[in-house]
């Protein structure tokens, strides 16, 4: 996989992550630079998020078992952390309550993804599609997994086509354009 690729498939995954949870914005912190100097120095998303919100979070959904949202707030933390095999587990909590919610699945399985799982990502995409069959989401995270993780390029070719199908003024349609192109060839 060439660089250009491999960055196409960054700006691909990470808007679909964006669309998935909440997205935290990164924060400024000074440190010292060279000869002391005060340097700014940009602490990344998961950096940010801190281990003690996550705390509060979990707090807060294990004293109320029965809310879902409590729940899928300490997955998207946890997500958002990276910390995906912790995700999966809050986000399963959601689901044993809500089942139907194509937006946690999509996200768990984004977090399956990130925990080395492929299969298991696409089977929660599979499954937030039964419930909402029009969630752009699930059709372009399918496509990056079946296309990266996975080398089914017939099954990434289907998902990408059909998230255009769906979702065809997405702002990232010239992106998901170009993986069609790569993909098709190697498809057939």
């Amino acid at each position: 996989m060439t660089t250009m690729n491999k960055a196409i498939l960054a700006i691909v995954l990470i808007a679909a992550v964006a669309a998935g949870c909440k997205q935290q914005q990164q924060q400024t912190q000074w440190g010292s630079g060279q000869a002391g100097q005060q340097q700014p120095v940009v602490m990344p998303p998961a950096m940010v998020k801190g281990a003690e919100e996550i705390k509060q979070l979990e707090s807060i959904a294990r004293s109320n078992p029965k809310n879902a949202n409590a729940w899928t707030q300490l997955g998207n933390a946890l997500m958002d952390a990276q910390r995906y095999a912790e995700a999966v587990i809050a986000y399963q909590r959601s689901l044993d309550l809500d089942p139907k919610n194509a937006d946690v699945r999509v996200d768990m399985g984004t977090c399956y993804r990130g925990a080395g799982q492929p299969e298991k990502a696409v089977e929660e995409y599979q499954k937030a599609l039964k419930y909402n069959p029009r969630h752009p989401n699930a059709y372009l995270n399918s496509g990056v997994v079946y296309a990266y993780d996975l080398n089914r390029p017939k099954e990434a070719l289907k998902a990408f086509e059909k998230y255009l199908e769906v979702f065809p003024q997405a702002p990232n349609s010239a992106q998901v354009r170009e993986e069609i192109a790569k993909v098709k060839p190697i498809a057939k």
